[in-house]
This record gives structure tokens, sequence and C-alpha cells, in this order.
């Protein structure tokens, strides 16, 4: 049975860091010419420290050949929903105050992907600790959908952001765990190691978190987020309202194993994911609609993470 308080409580804990994040930014513990810096380490270094340190301690590894369903499932739930972003955003978008193209596209980037990482796997680690695995192979799926979809939403053109992921640290640390999971070398890793990168990984989710809430704040002190009601009550409905009930849908019709139907459940609860408001920023897109979707979800957030958390685990069965 679900502890709801506990949920509630675990999601303001994870806010809370960000919220941290934003302090020290405010206060300049945190400065921007760190950001660079601490994120390049929390990508390539404490991310795949993460990854390996998972896949060493779990025996719910399967077979190479049944791990493509999590990230085939992650990269088509991602595109699903950027695609019914970008369309309402086209179709809907000049009623709800979108009216030029940078924030039609700044909106669909935003609203399509969920905070994948940083927020739901602390909320697995405590709750569904056997999903996150999968949870783990699934934000492979998303990472490239991102970095192909995403990229053209938001440039207009299909680039060569594709091939970032394949140069990505986190992807390759999944790869090299699966291997070496797959041929049972797990066992003759030497201790000290597993230990050192058990350390490493442990920094991963709240320096994140940290970095998150520091970006956020950078963004915020013009108060132009406050603004424009209809694209906040779009933002909303699209990410939190209309994708939840057709991920769940989905998930609940097609989707038999327990650990991807908790990985649904997950993702369908989440807000929009922080870093596209970096991506709108470095494309010169319309940022204030990046904030507002990103900023506003997450507060709703705070409600309806529990929420959706209780109707996922209700529909699909998850306990």
């Amino acid at each position: 049975m679900i502890d709801f308080k506990l949920i509630i409580a675990s999601v303001l804990g994870v806010f809370l860091v960000m919220g941290i994040g934003a302090a020290a930014r405010y206060v300049k513990w945190l400065t921007t010419e760190a950001d660079r810096t601490l994120a390049n380490l929390t990508a390539n270094v404490m991310l795949p420290a993460y990854f390996i340190h998972k896949f060493s301690q779990s025996s719910e590894i399967g077979s190479i050949s049944t791990t493509w369903q999590a990230p085939v499932l992650g990269f088509l739930t991602t595109a699903c929903g950027f695609a019914i972003a970008l369309l309402f955003a086209r179709w809907a978008g000049p009623w709800f105050g979108l009216v030029t193209d940078a924030s039609q596209r700044a909106f669909a980037l935003c609203a399509g992907i969920c905070n994948y990482g940083y927020i739901p796997l602390p909320l697995a680690e405590k709750f569904y600790p056997t999903a996150v695995i999968d949870l783990i192979l699934h934000n492979v799926g998303v990472d490239i959908a991102l970095w192909s979809i995403g990229i053209a939403i938001i440039t207009d053109s299909g680039g060569s952001g594709w091939k970032k992921p394949l140069r990505s640290p986190p992807l390759w640390a999944v790869v090299f765990s699966i291997l070496i999971s797959s041929f049972g070398l797990t066992q003759r890793i030497p201790e000290s190691i597993l230990t050192a990168v058990g350390m490493l990984g442990a920094c991963a989710i709240p320096l994140g978190l940290l970095l998150s809430g520091a970006i956020i704040v950078d963004f915020v002190r013009d108060r132009s987020w406050l603004g424009q009601p209809k694209v906040i009550i779009a933002a909303i409905g699209i990410r939190q309202c209309l994708l939840p009930l057709m991920m769940l849908g989905i998930g609940g019709w097609l989707i038999q194993e327990t650990d991807l139907r908790t990985v649904v459940m997950l993702q369908a609860a989440m807000p929009a994911a922080v870093f596209p408001i970096v991506l709108t920023k470095l494309y010169e897109k319309d940022t204030e609609t990046a904030l507002r979707v990103v900023l506003w979800t997450s507060i709703a957030g705070v409600v309806l993470i529990p929420f959706w958390l209780a109707v996922g685990a209700w529909w699909l069965g998850v306990s």
C-alpha cells in the first residue's frame, strides 16, 4: 500500500534541494562561473558512476536482447510528447498567447519532455528500487529524442544534434554496465573500485538538483515568468493532464512487465524538464515562455506528482 504522506514528503524533499541550489545562487555561493565545471563533472563523471554502481548492485538486468524495450519506450513517449505539444502550439497556441514562432517552439520543446532524471530517480530509489535500472535505460531513449527531435523543433533543422548522445559518457556507462552484467563480469571488479564508483555516484542526483535550482533562479529574477496565465494553463494542461492520461492509457494497454509499468507511472507524473530552458536560450528562442512552462509545471508538480503517482499505481497495478 502506498504511503501518500511519505510520497509527498519525498517530493517536497526533492524540490527543497532545488530550492537550496536557488538560494546558494542568490547569495553567490554557487556562481555562474562554476556551472559549466559542475555540470561537466555531473554529466561526465558522477552520472556514469551512478549508473555503473546501480547496475553492479542489481540482479534485475536481463539479456542484451531484451534491454532495448526501455530505451525504445523512452524515445517513443518523448517523441509523442514533442509532437502533441508542437501541434497544440501551432493550432491552438495563438488563443493561449503563443503568437510567435519562437514562443511556439519553446513551448513545444519544454512541454513535450518530462523531467526524466533528477526527480524520478530519487523517487524510484526510495519507493521502487527494482525499477531503477529500467528507468536508467528508459532515459537513454529520452536523451536521444531530446537531441534529435527536440533540437529539430527548437532550431527548425535536424542539424547534427542527434550525434551528441553517441558521445555521452552516461550512455557508454550504460552500455559498459549492460555488457559486464550480461557476461557475468561484475563480481570480478575489485571492491575498492566499486566503493569509489559508489561514492561518486552518490553525488550525482544532489548536485544535479542544486544546479537545476540555480539555473531556474537565474531566469526568474526579472519576474517576467509571472505573466501570461494562458500559457501557464496550457503548459499544465498539456504536460500534466493530457500527456499523463496518454502515457498511463498506453502503458496499461501495451506494457505487461511490472518495472516498465513503474517507469511509465513515474514519467507520467513528472513536470517539464529544466534543461530545455538552457537550449531555448542557446538557440535564441522565447526564454520567457520556456521558463513559464518549466517553473509553473514544477510548482504544480508539488501537488500533481503525488496525484499522478496514486492514479498510476491504481491503474497500472503497481504497488
